[in-house]
Formats: C-alpha cells, sequence, structure tokens
C-alpha cells in the first residue's frame, strides 16, 4: 500500500518497480497481490491509454484507521485501538497526523 498511496494511481509495473527492493516479489507475485487487493476492496482500477492501473479506494489514515482498529480489536482482543501517538516513527504517519488518525480511531469504536 506505500507504494499505492506514494504513486497514486499507477500501472502494475510501476507499482512493482516502486516496491521491488522491499518485496523481492516477481512481477507476477505483484500483479496476483495487487488483483487480490481489488477483490477485496482496498484498491480500485481504472483503464488509463488502454493500461489498467490501480489507486487506494480509501484515504489513507482512514484505511490506516480500519487496519489498526481491526488488528488491535479483533486479532489481539484488546477493548480499543492503541493511540495513534504510538505509530509516530514507524514511517505510517507523520507527526501532523496523529491527531486526524485519533479521530478516525475515536469515530468508528464501538461502544
Amino acid at each position: 500500500m506505500r507504494a499505492v498511496w506514494s504513486l497514486g494511481r499507477a500501472s502494475a509495473r510501476e507499482l512493482h518497480e516502486a516496491s521491488a527492493e522491499a518485496t523481492g516479489w516477481s512481477l507476477s507475485a505483484t500483479r496476483k497481490t495487487l488483483d487480490r487487493m481489488v477483490e477485496k476492496g482496498a484498491l480500485r482500477t481504472q483503464t488509463v491509454h488502454g493500461v489498467k492501473t490501480f489507486a487506494a479506494a480509501r484515504p489513507r489514515l482512514e484505511t490506516l484507521a480500519d487496519l489498526i482498529r481491526g488488528f488491535a480489536v479483533s486479532l489481539l482482543g484488546a477493548d480499543r485501538p492503541p493511540a495513534a501517538a504510538a505509530f509516530v516513527g514507524t514511517g505510517l504517519v507523520t507527526r501532523d497526523e496523529v491527531e486526524e488518525l485519533e479521530a478516525l480511531l475515536r469515530d468508528e469504536q464501538t461502544p
């Protein structure tokens, strides 16, 4: 997702080139993963000048909030997700984004 968020709309090849060093994946593995992410609703596709391109289906912080919540509550059994400030310094959020992420985590919690 970092490559998608960084590049915006991009082809599978562009996303592969942007992430290959970090993932070590082949182009076919990248394509398969992108297609699975489309099936799961994380990405959307659009054909631009005959080339299938991919883009995030939702804004980055909304996606992170959902992932954080799902991991903490569903997988770990926590009562609530951790504070967004815990993710500063991870490369996932900047200090400027913490307040917005906190609001997203707070707004979507079930009572």
